[in-house]
């Protein structure tokens, strides 16, 4: 059990806890929310032993093994795999042991030692560590390398990965996910939803916090409220006491009909395809949303050009990569052809290092192209967001000298105005950047994306350092935003309610996906299974085949996997038509069966009822027949491509 009695907390000059009180008991999982600085961070600290609090007492179940990640990583000469076996220091300190009774020849310790190590799993200890790794996007050849040889980010990743493997009874996790994309996102989901123990979660992605935990531990004006249910369950409870207060009543009412006038007007838009539908399902409950962040600071619009070109850029057979000092060529997407149309909404979806950045920096005309055409449209105006533009910002000015520097006749009123709505009130739009969180450099590149109107906005995880209130209000306005939208993020609020299609970046090609993220994560999934198919299969070709090329073997999976992929369209066509087939049929029978009534045939007044009836007869009996050509043509074309697929 984890408590807070009365508990006071003070940082500098600043406040952060005054009289709180929480309860927290074994099992749960709990989800911690406010804004940025409210003290999120020095609540870890307490727990951790690191702070004391200035009043009040924080008491924890003794025994507890701790497991916290760290926010600095050193870059190690150790492998990564090592570097996540160090988290088990228990493990480490036996197998120390072990290796000093085999020096000595002490065959009866050694004996003891292997019955400890078994006891601490240890011998399952490498490929749990490895199976982490591969889990966060390492790929095998990585496991080895040393941790000095990876990035920051990746090294997070590494980190995230000891944390895990660290036995622990409680794990405090501080936003896990800034660093991760989509799918490692996605894999520590259903990680942390399995995790037996006690778990305290930092974040500000609404999805993730919503498939994980159980309870949400809110910083309000300096105390500690504690609600049951995950983040969506919080947010409509929040909603209902605001809305008890008079004062934001309005606000909230106004906020609701904003975006109730916003869909309406979305819905005669929506195409059939299932990514639009998913969001205007997200758009729908928006209004509800909306009412829980009625009291956010920040609130703005994305201003789009005046004018657009049709169409406003296109990739002609185009190879994207990178071209090195020497000459050499990195290619990593080949034939690609892209053309954006004026109000498309997109989303990249793909797995790690699959080129999703390198498409969005060769739109931008960034990174040259390795071959083929960039045709830029007469009125393209780019809003690109990218994480090395928080790096870019000059440290020694303001906010509003960045703005200024855009538009150095625009008037003071309306650039203090327009930086208030994305959270510079005050001074603040004079404050030094070189001062700022990262939170707050991440909103300033973010107002001066918007500031600039343009009408492709080209946005690489713009969320990332970002709280829950600004994310909503950066949903908002990319939701309103009229102009064209490409998005790579991994947070899928964000992606629902504003995208309208999808397109996969993998496999060295960018094609459209028909579906939705649901869809993406059932395709991940078959995708992983169809990887350790060919991984299972190269090990039994490489001890049958012995000395047989690589490559020839790579080249065999290669074809086999394309062949796959090209039965999953064929069986949801089948199956499609097979659905169609069942309501036809339920509806034919409803008919047949009507028309068995004898006063359908001797009664007068019912002539123009019987010939409707036998009218419809007709239409589901044509109808059944062109489906079940369709559903024999699937079945075929199915049948042809598994016969290929099994002589591959």
């Amino acid at each position: 059990m984890i408590a807070l009695r009365q508990v006071s907390l003070q940082r500098g000059t600043q406040t952060l806890l005054e009289g709180a009180d929480l309860t927290l008991h074994a099992g749960h999982k709990a989800g911690i929310v406010g804004p940025n600085g409210a003290g999120k961070s020095s609540l870890f600290k307490l727990l951790l032993g690191e702070l004391t609090p200035d009043k009040g007492e924080v008491e924890m179940s003794g025994g507890q093994r701790i497991a916290h990640m760290d926010q600095e990583v050193e870059a190690l000469d150790r492998s990564i795999v090592d570097y996540v076996l160090d988290g088990d220091r228990e493990l480490r300190s036996t197998e120390a042991a072990l290796e000093q009774a085999r020096h000595r020849e002490d065959a009866h310790r050694e004996a003891e030692l292997h019955g400890a190590i078994e006891a601490l799993d240890g011998y399952s200890a490498p490929a749990r560590a490895a199976q982490l790794l591969v889990g966060l996007g390492f790929v095998q050849a990585d496991l080895d390398r040393p941790l000095s040889a990876f990035s920051g980010g990746w090294r997070m990743r590494v980190n995230l990965a000891r944390t895990l493997f660290k036995p622990s009874d409680l794990l405090l996790l501080d936003e896990p996910t800034n660093h991760l994309d989509l799918d490692a996102l996605l894999w520590l989901e259903q990680w942390l939803t399995r995790y037996p123990g006690t778990l305290l979660l930092i974040s500000h992605d609404r999805d993730f916090l919503d498939a994980v935990c159980d309870h949400i531990v809110h910083f309000d004006r300096r105390t500690l409220a504690l609600y049951r249910g995950n983040y969506t369950t919080f947010e409509r409870t929040r909603a209902e006491k605001l809305a008890l207060q008079q004062a934001e009543a309005a606000k909230q009412q106004a906020r609701r009909e904003e975006i109730e006038r916003f869909v309406a007007r979305f819905r005669a838009k929506a195409t059939k395809a299932r990514a639009a539908q998913s969001r205007l399902k997200m758009l729908e409950r928006m209004g509800d949303i909306a009412v829980a962040h009625a009291d956010s600071p920040f609130h703005f619009t994305i201003p789009s050009a005046d004018k657009a070109s049709h169409p406003l850029l296109v990739l002609d057979e185009a190879r994207l990569g990178y071209r090195h000092a020497d000459g050499r060529e990195t290619a990593q997407l080949d034939d690609v052809k892209v053309t954006l149309l004026p109000g498309q909404r997109i989303g990249l979806l793909g797995p790690n290092g699959a080129g999703k950045s390198t498409l969005i920096k060769s739109l931008t005309g960034d990174l040259p192209l390795l071959a083929g055409r960039r045709v830029p449209g007469e009125h393209l105006a780019i809003g690109y967001f990218a994480q090395h533009q928080l790096e870019g910002l000059d440290l020694a000015s303001t906010p509003f000298q960045h703005v200024q520097r855009l538009s150095p006749t625009a008037a003071d009123l309306d650039i203090r105005k327009f930086l208030g709505g994305f959270g510079f009130h005050g001074d603040d739009v004079f404050a030094e950047v070189g001062r700022f969180s990262g939170g707050e450099k991440a909103r300033l590149a973010l107002s001066l994306v918007a500031w600039q109107k343009p009408n492709l906005l080209l946005l690489d995880e713009p969320t990332n350092h970002l709280d829950l209130e600004m994310r909503e209000a950066l949903t908002e306005a990319l939701a309103s935003f009229e102009g064209t939208v490409i998005i790579v993020s991994h947070d899928r609020h964000l992606l629902r309610a504003t995208v309208d299609e999808f397109w996969r970046v993998a496999d060295h090609g960018v094609t459209p996906f028909d579906g939705d993220l649901e869809d993406y994560r059932a395709w991940l999934k078959s995708r992983l299974e169809d990887e350790r198919r060919e991984a299972r299969a190269d090990k039994v070709e490489r001890q049958e085949a012995g000395s047989a090329p690589r490559e020839d073997r790579k080249a065999t999976r290669r074809a086999a996997a394309e062949l796959r992929e090209k039965l999953r369209p064929l069986k949801r066509d089948r199956d499609r038509a097979e659905q169609a087939m069942e309501k036809v049929q339920a509806e034919l029978a409803g008919v047949e069966e009507g028309l068995g009534e004898a006063e359908l045939y001797t009664d007068p007044a019912r002539k123009e009822e019987l010939t409707e009836r036998l009218g419809r007869q007709g239409e589901l009996k044509s109808r059944l027949e062109e489906l079940e050509q369709a559903w024999l043509d699937a079945e075929e074309a199915l049948e042809a491509a598994e016969a290929e697929l099994n002589g591959a």
